[in-house]
């Protein structure tokens, strides 16, 4: 199973979507009295335009008001805007200095953005037993991305001992929570009886779950399952359609698959 890294940092938006000028102005004004809360919503509402003109580098003045004081939404926030130089010149090593800020008094999105900076060595050493701990912390805590991930890393040995069934553990953690990589990956683990007992229906059952979420990785295996026959009756009008969800992503195994039936994409 191979695996792509891909860094997803989560923004903690609260409860301000669609905000009226109104609240805007509420939230001002208690964030101008020092509330570190609001000074948060604050910094949400300037960084995706809720109520107010969208503007990075206000959102980057709000957020640092209440990092400051220790808000951990806001910490790992601020994290956010140093990874991507949002309103702020990019930092990698500011961006993992506020998610461990975060991560340290709890927060389960920056514990998870932690860990995916230790395991690609953004802003700070590569170091995959980090990344390990890092991913534990916030799985424990119901982060999907993150119990993804550590099943991923047990399922490779990157940081910890390879236990297969410790990967389908945290990959049904994962999928059971809607994660459409984890459920490909959980497919892929029943398809060929990886730390699990061998069931090709359960693999095309979860291959099926990622793939309805836009999952080429699993839109591939899918159609593979219907070419062949594999836990579900072959069908190769249903191999073609998904064979061609995929490829229409860039798929390059669809692609191929595709003009082995002779189909056009």
């Amino acid at each position: 199973m191979k695996r792509f890294f891909l860094l997803v940092f989560l923004l903690a938006v609260s409860s301000v979507f669609a905000v009226t000028p109104a609240e805007v102005a509420a939230y001002r004004k208690a964030a101008e009295q020092g509330d570190a809360k609001a000074q948060n919503s604050l910094g949400v509402c300037y960084r995706f335009g809720y109520g107010v003109q969208k503007d990075l580098a206000q959102a980057v003045f709000w957020y640092r008001k209440a990092a400051d004081q220790g808000h951990t939404q806001a910490q790992n926030n601020l994290g956010v805007c140093y990874s991507f130089g949002y309103g702020v010149q990019k930092d990698l090593k500011q961006a993992v200095f506020w998610y461990r800020k975060a991560a340290e008094q709890g927060d389960a999105k920056a514990q998870y953005n932690l860990g995916v900076c230790y395991e690609n060595g953004y802003g700070v050493q590569k170091d995959f037993t980090q990344a390990v701990f890092w991913y534990r912390k916030a799985a424990n805590q119901g982060s999907a991305d993150a119990q993804h991930n550590l099943g991923v890393c047990y399922y490779n040995a990157k940081g910890v001992q390879k236990d297969l069934t410790q990967a389908v553990f945290w990959y049904r953690k994962a999928a059971d929570q809607g994660d459409a990589a984890a459920q490909c990956n959980l497919g892929v683990c029943y398809y060929w009886g990886n730390g699990v007992q061998k069931d090709l229906k359960q693999a095309v059952f979860w291959y099926r779950k990622a793939a309805d979420q836009g999952s080429a990785n699993a839109q591939n295996n899918l159609g593979f399952c219907y070419n062949w026959g594999y836990g579900v009756q072959k069908d190769l009008t249903q191999a073609v359609f998904w064979y061609r969800k995929a490829a229409n992503q860039g798929h390059p195994k669809a692609r191929e698959a595709l003009k082995k039936l002779k189909v056009s994409q």
